[in-house]
């Protein structure tokens, strides 16, 4: 049986917050402070070892009155980001940390692989997710090496571990100075959730979110924020992907623009264009995200790659599906990515673990569907796959 979300109240001012069931500590918006709680809850919470002991949805409800475990408000508009975002912009190169990449090629890339290690919700994918993407990036679209930026809690250097204030920081150099024919890429693997929106900006009412290894102490990452910092800078003639390996990432860069499609291929892209007018789109460049799941759906871990190796769902079944379908589509890809998970003909001649994982898959009814969302609306089997 699943955990479930319990109301605590804060240490300090005794404001009411509800807690995800795997948290250890919360953090009140009210006074800014964060409480530890007490360990008589720990029974219940089932690490997440692979993809059949997720608790699915286990962070959804992961808000409060005044909103849990961001230092901002839930509801704070986007133009707070959007400034946010353009006082980082003028920055000067120097200012990034001495380890991070000082190559700025036309190919650029942030990957980021949160384990949570040593917590009872800790993953076993998510570094090798990274490993893989990067090896992916340089040999399949020749980004150079050099100028591929990691985050993971394997790095000995403090500023390249996947905290919420490096993560922030990789965004901003990733997106600083772009200029026309740059390609860039910002990968995350790791937990995702939902708050409430109080802004009236969510199609669906939840604002979406990416955790942080510290996200108990100090936030997670709202939509908003990615949106102002990743998309809001990309001049004319510059293309971002956004690459989301976590639960509740359908929309998780607040993107005008989700594709629906059809089994039988038909698509149409949903305007999500906020009802306050905010604006979310780009300063002329191009930013698509490929997502892991749907905003209501959760993503899993696999042992597919590398023989036993656990890599997350979605990324394995990106690396499948452009490696067996080369020069493929938008379309293509998210077909062929929605068949490799589902268990469909795609897997003639490609047995092993990938057999063994869907029937465990699909024996526990687990459904993750990646998903597509865009800047602007193209015809998704025109456009090539190109990074």
């Amino acid at each position: 049986m699943f955990c479930r979300s319990r109301i605590e109240p804060c240490g300090v001012c005794g404001n009411r917050v509800l807690v995800p069931p795997l948290s250890s500590t919360l953090y009140c918006n009210a006074c800014h402070t964060t409480t530890s709680l007490q360990s008589s809850h720990d029974s219940a919470a089932r690490p997440r070892h692979g993809p059949f002991r997720h608790a699915r949805g286990w962070l959804r409800g992961m808000f409060s009155n005044g909103g849990f475990g961001s230092t901002g408000s839930v509801g704070s508009s986007s133009s707070d980001y959007r400034q946010l975002a353009h006082e980082d912009s003028g920055r000067s190169a120097m200012n990034w940390p001495a380890s991070f990449p000082t190559d700025r090629a036309k190919k650029r890339a942030v990957l980021v692989g949160v384990s949570y290690s040593f917590k009872s919700y800790q993953l076993r994918g998510t570094v090798n997710d990274v490993k893989c993407m990067r090896y992916f990036l340089c040999e399949k679209f020749q980004f150079p090496n050099d100028s591929i930026l990691m985050l993971t809690e394997e790095e000995r250097d403090p500023k390249r571990l996947p905290t919420k204030e490096n993560i922030r920081a990789a965004m901003r150099w990733l997106v600083w100075g772009n200029q026309p024919g740059d390609s860039l890429v910002f990968h995350f693997s790791g937990h995702g959730s939902q708050k409430l929106d109080l802004s009236g900006d969510e199609v669906d009412g939840y604002a979406e979110t990416l955790c942080p290894v510290d996200y108990e102490d100090k936030g997670v990452i709202l939509d908003d924020e990615l949106n102002a910092t990743l998309v809001r800078p990309l001049r004319s003639g510059v293309k971002l992907h956004a690459i989301i390996d976590s639960c509740h990432s359908g929309t998780v860069l607040d993107l005008p623009y989700l594709c629906r499609t059809s089994r039988v291929g038909s698509f149409q892209w949903e305007d999500h264009t906020p009802k306050s007018g905010a604006f979310k789109g780009t300063s002329g460049g191009l930013a698509i995200c490929i997502s892991g799941c749907d905003d209501s759906q959760s993503a899993q871990d696999t042992q597919t790659l590398s023989g036993s190796a656990i890599t997350g769902a979605m990324i394995y079944s990106l690396i499948y599906a452009v490696e067996t379908d080369p020069g493929t589509t938008y379309g293509r890809l998210l077909s062929n990515m929605r068949s490799v998970i589902r268990g469909a003909d795609a897997f003639v001649g490609f047995t092993g673990p990938v057999a063994s994982f869907l029937k465990r898959v699909l024996s526990y009814g687990i459904k993750q569907e990646p998903q597509l969302s865009a800047s602007e609306t193209f015809d998704i089997y025109r456009k090539p796959f190109l990074l």
